[in-house]
């Protein structure tokens, strides 16, 4: 059912029944490892690029999914996903070997979210049984599209964000154990004409408290209905910007209830600079790291608003603004969901 002018209210809530999340060697470290199902010690996972060292990161991801749950492969009706690699080339190629539907995806940073949303919205609409939900990005492979190669050992602003290694999906079903997938509301492009592509969380900020306001709004909510709202890869800048707007705003979040998984998944003391990004940064902190507090019952509703900048090496060449996206999508466990 739509709500408003961009939410869906899903009144079959399709269940999240399995996650799989994989890192590398740099998430190994960090203050999450215990959430990943798997973790690799070699950022090039044997593989000759790291395009497609990433490749094998999702496939792992989508193998670690479906083992997870009580079904087959084959019993899977489509594959929703994306990346941030030339035309979401490890992703096709996953979707080659996983051999299910596809849907390829690109909305930077803020793929996890959509791919999940789109997931919930088939399911809830009798149109597929079983998706698999996800997105992955390389930390290498990353920098060397976007930025420099890591190899060019190049200088970075405060403000620069580190791409995370890994993979996270998940699979949605009609019914079955796990959190439920109860709302999502879509995102519209908000460009503020930055063109700083070492400044991804203050691009990306305004973007975040447009999606949060209007899902608030629409669902007619407070902020306080959700134990807490997570942002994908705002990382500390965009993090204080986006609560700062939104206190202007007279919308009511905190310091406590607002959590940013760029700042979840490194410890202090990792050379991050200002946080994590990348399209797995939300998948990985969200289907392990906050999913296991749900499982443990130490939250019970939170809404996840992945954030993404979709500019690109041809846009920053033509010197182009940064267009920034978020989508949420609220997941709840309990009797009492609403």
């Amino acid at each position: 059912m739509l709500t408003g002018h961009r939410t869906w209210i899903f009144e079959n809530k399709p269940v999240i029944i399995s996650t799989g999340t994989v890192g590398g060697p740099f998430e190994a470290e960090g203050n999450i490892p215990k959430d990943f199902d798997l973790l690799h010690d070699d950022m090039w996972l044997k593989q000759s690029t790291f395009e497609k060292a990433q490749r094998t990161m999702m496939e792992e991801a989508t193998q670690i999914a479906v083992k997870n749950s009580l079904i087959e492969k084959e019993q899977v009706n489509f594959f929703i996903s994306g990346d941030l690699i030339n035309q979401i080339t490890p992703t096709s190629f996953t979707a080659k070997t996983l051999d299910v539907p596809y849907f390829g995806l690109f909305s930077a940073c803020a793929t996890s979210m959509e791919s999940l949303a789109l997931s919930a919205f088939l399911v809830n609409s009798n149109g597929a049984d079983y998706v698999l939900s996800g997105s992955s990005s390389h930390n290498a492979a990353t920098e060397k599209q976007f930025r420099y190669p890591t190899e060019y050992g190049g200088q970075k602003p405060p403000t620069a964000q580190w791409t995370v290694t890994g993979a996270g999906c998940a699979l949605v079903a009609k019914e079955g154990d796990g959190p439920r997938i109860t709302s999502a509301t879509i995102g519209k492009v908000v460009d503020m004409g930055m063109t700083d592509p070492f400044n991804m969380g203050g691009a990306m900020a305004p973007a975040a408290v447009d999606t949060i306001e209007q899902h608030l709004k629409e669902r007619d909510i407070a902020p306080s209905y959700y134990d807490l709202i997570i942002t994908g890869d705002l990382g500390y800048v965009g993090r204080e910007i986006t609560i700062d707007l939104l206190q202007k705003r007279n919308v009511a979040v905190t310091e406590e209830n607002f959590k940013d998984c760029g700042l979840t998944i490194y410890r202090d003391g990792q050379p991050v600079l200002a946080g994590a990004s990348g399209a797995a940064c939300s998948a990985v902190v969200v289907y392990g790291h906050f999913l296991n507090l749900m499982k443990q019952q130490k939250l019970n509703r939170i809404l996840v608003v992945a954030t993404g900048a979709l500019h690109s090496p041809l846009s920053v060449q033509q010197s182009d603004s940064i267009p920034c996206i978020a989508h949420a999508v609220s997941i709840e466990s309990g009797s009492d969901i609403q």
